[in-house]
């Protein structure tokens, strides 16, 4: 059974270590427009998901509130984009790229010192261990030195002349105009900013609206923006999507969307685009990443990788393992490995050292995977593991549920949660047949010490998903890696470099025999930043 200390799960605030315990936020109705930090005249409350023991019964933190705009302030967000991004010639998108780079760099030196301030807040919204909340912010640094260093890389190799026939030409990578992001909740920061970054360093001007679930976070980081970017370039906002994402969709000004988030979200913002061929659009969406385990895999390494592969941060990652298949002749030997690997996880409130399994973010979300249990149980499955599936309060305790089919919801929908679908295969026609019905097509994993095994359904797997990984978990990074999808699971490339390339275009000057005199005059002028060594 799980070791649930239901102390641990319902604290009160003095059980809580002093440098963990958090004051109400004061700040979370503010939000950025033309290069000020205002602040929001009503607000949404926001609620922890670590609930704490008050008068002796648990109830939920009360964090404070973050922003609720309505349409005329988002209306004014994007009118400052606009002007920033003045149809190209804004001081933005003309600017030099070591200009760009300049700023990006002051950006960096600013927010360097808030790294615990971002990591408490976001542990307390959304439940995120507290250490990984501190990774989150350090990556994302990372990922801005990496961005700027490739852009680097791409500006010097856009410095050379090229000729092909009678025609000399220098191209360049140029902004697309205003961009409309829209990050998650699971990674606040970093999957924003995987984004917002190479739209920044491509001259693009933004509008950006903070997630619904761990907004508060990157509050504390707006007066680094106003003080680092010139008024407008970025606006960042906050309050009920359909009200302020609408006005500013509908109006056909937004030349790239980037949303991280559910398919049915990202087609009904693409649709309310009065001119959705002029859209460029960048999409994470949803995933259900397939392990396949072979009769010959090394089931110590294999448990390990999918434990923390479904696992980790609740399995709220989009690349998490989310569809288990396993060979039938080590179906049992495998199931009882993975139900004591979770027995010995640690759930509880993410202070705590080594937690896993943490409180859920989001409202009605247990209730949900509690449903998907009950619907697999009655169509024939059952939970392996003891106590699988037992809330305690936002806590939903890890379940490992086999046989699933077809017939399941759980077989068919991305769980996004500590729930684990686990299904028997014997014939690798199996694992093809399901490859070409999914809808999804971000990532797999095999498991497998054979060639045999391994090469055929890497083969099939090249056609069907955008990463193959060998005896290993599914995963983002390193940044560098190309990070995309098919299918219903992504729309554009994220990584340090594709990303780049993403949130821009390539324009060229271009000049044959009649235009070779003015080329050069240009160039020896060093009067145009586009056309210029």
């Amino acid at each position: 059974m799980p070791k649930i200390d239901a102390v641990k799960i319902f604290p009160s605030l003095h059980d809580i270590p002093r440098e963990f315990r958090i004051d109400k936020f004061s700040g979370g109705l503010s939000y950025l427009v033309n290069g000020e930090v205002l602040t929001a005249a009503q607000g949404i409350e926001v609620r922890s998901p670590l609930m704490l023991r008050q008068q002796g019964a648990p109830a939920p933190y009360i964090l404070g509130e973050y922003a609720d705009l309505n349409r005329e302030e988002a209306r004014a967000a994007l009118d400052a984009a606009e002007k920033a991004w003045a149809s190209g010639m804004g001081t933005w998108p003309r600017m030099t790229a070591a200009g760009r780079i300049n700023c990006m760099e002051e950006f960096v030196k600013r927010i360097r010192p808030l790294e615990k301030d971002f990591a408490l807040l976001e542990m307390w919204e959304i439940g995120r261990p507290y250490p990984a909340c501190r990774d989150e912010f350090r990556r994302t640094l990372q990922y801005i030195e990496d961005t700027v260093a490739a852009l680097k890389i791409m500006e010097k190799e856009a410095r050379l002349l090229k000729r092909v026939d009678d025609f000399i030409y220098q191209v360049r990578r140029c902004a697309l105009g205003i961009c409309l992001c829209l990050g998650p909740f699971n990674y606040p920061l970093n999957e924003t900013f995987a984004m917002l970054i190479p739209a920044l360093l491509t001259g693009n001007t933004l509008v950006v609206k903070l997630p619904k679930y761990g907004s508060l976070c990157t509050i504390p980081l707006l007066e680094a923006f106003a003080r680092s970017f010139p008024a407008g370039v970025i606006n960042i906002i906050n309050g009920d999507g359909q009200t302020i994402i609408t006005p500013i969709i509908e109006s056909g000004k937004v030349s790239v969307l980037g949303f991280i988030g559910s398919t049915q979200v990202a087609n009904l913002l693409i649709g309310q685009h009065p001119a959705n061929n002029r859209l460029r659009t960048i999409l994470g969406l949803e995933a259900k990443n397939p392990a396949f385990i072979f009769p010959d895999a090394d089931i110590e390494l294999t448990v390990r990788e999918c434990i923390n592969g479904a696992l980790e941060f609740n399995g709220q990652r989009c690349t998490s393992l989310k569809h288990i298949w396993v060979h039938s002749s080590i179906a049992d030997e495998f199931l009882a490995a993975m139900s004591r690997a979770v027995e010995q996880l640690v759930c509880g409130m993410p202070w705590e050292e080594g937690a896993m399994i943490t409180p859920l973010p989001e409202t009605g979300k247990c209730e949900w995977l509690s449903h998907l249990v009950e619907d697999a149980c009655q169509k024939g499955a059952r939970v392996v593991n003891a106590g699988g599936g037992q809330v305690y309060g936002n806590l939903f305790y890890p379940a490992i549920v086999f046989p699933v089919d077809p017939d399941m919801e759980l077989y068919q929908v991305e769980q996004f949660g500590p729930l684990i679908p686990v299904t028997p295969f014997t014939r690798m026609e199996e694992l093809t047949a399901y490859l070409a019905a999914s809808d999804y097509g971000q990532q797999a994993s095999i498991f497998t010490s054979s060639p045999h095994n391994a090469a055929p359904l890497i083969d099939g797997l090249a056609n069907q998903v955008s990463r193959i990984n060998l005896n290993a978990q599914c995963r983002r990074g390193p940044d560098q890696l190309p990070f995309t999808g098919r299918k219903d699971s992504a729309e554009g490339t994220l990584s340090v470099s594709d990303a780049l390339r993403s949130f821009s275009v390539r324009s060229l000057a271009v000049a044959n025999e009649q235009g070779r005199e003015l080329f050069f005059d240009v160039l020896k002028s060093n009067r145009s930043k586009f056309l210029n060594i």
